[in-house]
């Protein structure tokens, strides 16, 4: 291990002057000699000004969206560690020590704060905490990995997750695409339950319930046929044998007895779904070696960084 380790925060913000002042004093003050990058996304207010008077590292991105952000830090910055948080002031940043520590004693390389939330008086909006229990269990049967918060916006990563990462999402779909490449990737990662909180009063959340549901939705199963293609293409195949097999079979039957097909249509139709539905496997087949290379790829890419780790008890390394 490095006698020191550079630390970078990522704090994403639209609108949020309000909060982000109390954002990075948290974070400078939980995690001293961190970075602190803020990374203003087309605001219309003085978000960019009163972070940098707070001593953050102000960036702009003009492509409009959370994974867009994301993206563009990812390739920015150069760091043994990365901290990303949301610029709304609802995550404890008082945490970020035991995530970080978490991480470098695994090692790991995702440690995820997961939002601790009291249902008595919760700072979630109306519903999403339901919708966001329902997520996370969609998620991890589709993907095999259970996960308590996926939407949760405060992550801890290692170098080589942040480098091997692809960041395709454009906005607030980019915590699943974290998520699920963790899981596709199958790097050791760990859950740590972190403080959450309402805004502070003068600030407005950004999320769109339908629209970003519906983003969310697509998001999920655009990947789960990228990740598992022949469990997508496979079930689409089974269905259209099946339907192949009820409508074909009577017109097989109704042959063996009389010697005649007099349901051409029927026929045609069978065939015609008996076929698609091999086609479908075949696709599924065929895309499952092209995502076991592309995992290769994706794991070599991994491997050529090291590991960042420190001994149970020791200071965190920071410089």
């Amino acid at each position: 291990m490095p006698d020191s380790l550079t630390i970078a925060a990522i704090v994403p913000c639209h609108d949020e002057e309000v909060a982000i002042g109390t954002v990075v004093d948290d974070l400078r003050a939980a995690v001293p000699g961190i970075d602190v990058y803020v990374y203003d996304n087309c605001s219309t207010d003085r978000t960019a000004e009163v972070a940098a008077a707070h001593g953050a590292i102000v960036r702009t991105e003009h492509a409009k969206g959370k994974g867009n952000v994301v993206r563009r830090a990812f390739a920015d910055i150069d760091a043994d560690v990365y901290l990303m948080i949301d610029g709304d002031d609802t995550y404890d940043a008082s945490a970020a020590p035991e995530m970080i520590r978490t991480l470098l004693e695994g090692p790991y390389d995702h440690v995820l704060g997961c939002r601790s939330d009291d249902p008595e008086a919760s700072a979630h909006r109306p519903g999403h905490a339901r919708g966001n229990a329902a997520f996370n269990m969609v998620v991890g049967k589709l993907f095999g990995t259970p996960v308590t918060d996926m939407f949760s916006g405060y992550r801890v990563f290692s170098r080589r997750f942040v480098k091997s990462f692809p960041a395709l999402s454009r906005e607030f779909e980019i915590e699943t695409e974290l998520t699920i490449h963790s899981m596709a990737l199958r790097v050791p990662q760990r859950e740590v339950p972190v403080g959450f909180k309402e805004r502070p009063e003068g600030s407005a959340s950004k999320l769109r319930t339908v629209r970003d549901g519906l983003r969310i939705c697509w998001a999920i199963a655009r990947m789960f046929v990228h990740e598992r293609p022949f469990a997508a293409y496979g079930g689409v195949a089974a269905l259209l044998l099946v339907a192949s097999l009820v409508l074909g079979l009577p017109v097989v039957y109704e042959f063996t007895q009389t010697g005649l097909v007099e349901r051409f249509p029927t026929a045609i139709l069978a065939s015609s779904l008996a076929i698609l539905g091999m086609l479908a496997g075949s696709v599924g087949l065929l895309l499952t070696g092209v995502l076991r290379l592309r995992r290769e790829s994706m794991r070599l890419a991994y491997l050529q960084l090291p590991a960042v780790s420190a001994r149970a008890g020791e200071p965190l390394p920071i410089r």
